[in-house]
């Protein structure tokens, strides 16, 4: 959802930035480039304040880490960020700064703290940054304006928390909103299973950066800017433990990989199959409106579909188990769902490679998809240059009782958008 067009190994790049996610940045630009210029002109307001939020958010950007899966890869940025945006009071002391020198301050840090990043090639993407500048806007919006006309004088103790705690949870409300609406312009996947994904993940790391952002500001209204650093070390300690477990996460998916490989290394199917089935897979169950752990259970089971080949005597030919008689898949399916449950993989990877051979009324939407989608690769491979459409076609035809149709309109919608472009092979 980062990049500029959605890349499905081996089918191609699926489209461009649409005009609505280039409005979003201009937007967002436009944001920057006014507060930026306002606060040249003018000067800082609370030059101590900006230094210190500068400097946590700068330091935030640069402990983020690239390559993650989760949404918020720099969470003491954010939570830096939402701090400033809702920030009346320094030790007591009222203050002055407004919403363009908040922009202004959490773009130039989060710019700065990028530039290890960028300079490795593992920068922030542009809607990663639009994000932040929106939604610390936002945030801003709705406080600054109400406290610099002495709206919350009367607000003290629990109230004032419970109002800051409130802008934060609709500020992450509408940033779930924002994300799950730009990924949908950039790939046209269904915008429910999007925005349900991005308020999943608001309830993981992202309610530690709103409960921080409301602690720090309350924090420093009463002792001051040295508390910036004090709460701060928690969010690091939470952004570790994050870390750890998002890298537990891809040693385990790279171990299911490895061992999807078997049939590769062994002769029984061509290099790259597993691979291109299960992105294939990946992108049918997004156009479905799969939910995040269905799509982890679904890309599992896509690479480790042919590992029941293993258990044969003589290898099938190229591997294309969809030209084998009925009970002949029942049965390597079902050899592959032991070998699955012998390996320790989740339970339901083994039921969806068990299941796939059978009729797809009798499937779960898992099997129906990695099904569909590894017909589909072995018959585009074998057709020659027409390889796509002939395979389209064919899957069409067989509706009636081995794919569904709803999967094989959604794969094809896919690959559309791929300009069904052959797959390559290794």
């Amino acid at each position: 959802m980062s990049v500029v067009g959605a890349e499905i190994p081996g089918y191609g790049i699926v489209g461009r930035a649409p005009v609505t996610l280039t409005l979003v940045h201009a937007v967002a630009l436009l944001l920057v480039v006014v507060s930026l210029a306002v606060v040249l002109w003018q000067g800082l307001e609370e030059r101590g304040v900006a230094l210190a939020f500068g400097i946590l958010i700068a330091l935030g950007e640069l402990t983020r880490w690239s390559g993650a899966e989760e949404r918020e890869s720099a969470p003491l940025a954010a939570a830096g960020a939402l701090a400033y945006a809702l920030l009346g009071e320094n030790a007591g002391h009222h203050t002055d700064h407004g919403v363009l020198e908040i922009v202004a301050v959490v773009v130039a840090a989060a710019l700065i703290g990028c530039v290890p990043h960028v300079a490795r090639g593992r920068g922030p993407t542009a809607d990663h940054l639009t994000r932040r500048v929106l939604t610390v806007a936002f945030a801003a919006v709705c406080f600054q304006p109400l406290y610099n006309q002495r709206r919350l004088t009367g607000w003290s103790g629990p109230s004032y928390a419970l109002l800051l705690v409130s802008l934060l949870v609709l500020t992450a409300l509408c940033d779930a909103v924002l994300a799950a609406a730009m990924a949908h312009a950039r790939t046209r996947w269904p915008f429910g299973p999007l925005l349900r994904d991005e308020l999943r993940a608001t309830l993981g790391i992202g309610s530690a950066v709103c409960a921080t952002g409301a602690v720090m500001s309350l924090a420093v209204a009463v002792v001051g800017l040295w508390a910036l650093p004090v709460f701060s070390l928690p969010l690091l300690l939470t952004q570790l433990s994050v870390r750890r477990f998002a890298a537990v996460r891809v040693t385990y998916r790279q171990t299911i990989a490895s061992l999807a490989r078997a049939t590769e290394i062994a002769g029984y199917t061509p290099a790259g199959h597993a691979r291109r089935v299960a992105a294939l897979s990946r992108a049918v169950g997004r156009e479905l409106g799969l939910s995040e752990p269905d799509l982890t259970i679904l890309e599992y089971a896509a690479l480790m579909h042919d590992i029941g080949q293993l258990s044969l005597v003589d290898p099938v030919p190229a591997g294309a188990t969809s030209a084998l008689s009925a009970d002949e898949q029942r049965r390597i399916a079902l050899l592959g769902g032991a070998v699955v449950r012998q390996t320790g993989v989740d339970a339901e990877v083994a039921v969806v490679v068990e299941r796939q051979a059978d009729p797809y009324r009798e499937q779960p939407v898992t099997a129906r998809i990695v099904r569909a989608v590894n017909a589909y690769e072995e018959m585009a491979r074998e057709a020659g240059p027409g390889g796509p459409l002939t395979a389209l076609e064919k899957l069409r035809l067989a509706t009636a009782r081995d794919y569904q149709p709803e999967v094989v309109e959604s794969l094809a919608r896919v690959l559309l958008r791929g300009s069904l472009t052959l797959p390559q092979a290794g």
